[in-house]
């Protein structure tokens, strides 16, 4: 009982609560959120609220449309945040790994958007699988910095 106490002492009130994935730079952090607001903005432009069981397959690959032109848009905010490096070592070594990760996930939307198009169906959206999938990982190194903005948008056509 004394080592489980001893346990929660130190959890509670010595052990270390920076994320882990929390880099030093709070510039380069404060850019990249900027820079996926404006990003979020763009994309808020293009929704579509029509239901897609009225449409059909024609408004299935509309909507393929709009999440190329989504994807676009995150394509070119990750581009943006890549052209400056972090200056902190942690942040020049995660930050490309994130980087390389959104990419990834980049390329999950074009291919459902394609296979969209393809089908004329209402397909599931699958990203790539990394423990858990990509989106929650890129999402919790955007929290863990503070870039809420640069999560990516669980509504594929944003």
């Amino acid at each position: 009982m004394l080592g489980f106490a001893a346990f929660w002492v130190w959890a509670l009130f010595f052990a270390s609560k920076e994320a882990i994935n929390r880099i030093e730079d709070r510039d380069w952090a404060a850019r990249a959120q900027q820079i996926c607001v404006d990003a979020d903005t763009e994309r808020d432009a293009l929704a579509d609220y029509r239901r897609l069981d009225s449409g059909g397959a024609e408004l299935i690959r509309e909507r393929a449309d709009i999440i190329d032109a989504a994807t676009d848009i995150i394509d070119t905010m990750v581009s943006d945040i890549a052209a400056v490096a972090p200056t902190d070592d942690k942040g020049a070594a995660i930050v490309p790994m994130w980087i390389e990760e959104y990419r990834t996930y980049i390329a999950d939307r074009r291919r459902y958007a394609n296979d969209l198009r393809t089908t004329g169906d209402n397909l599931a959206f699958y990203e790539t699988m990394a423990e858990v999938p990509i989106s929650e990982r890129l999402a919790t190194f955007a929290a863990d910095n503070d870039m809420a903005a640069c999560a990516p948008p669980f509504d594929l056509s944003m």
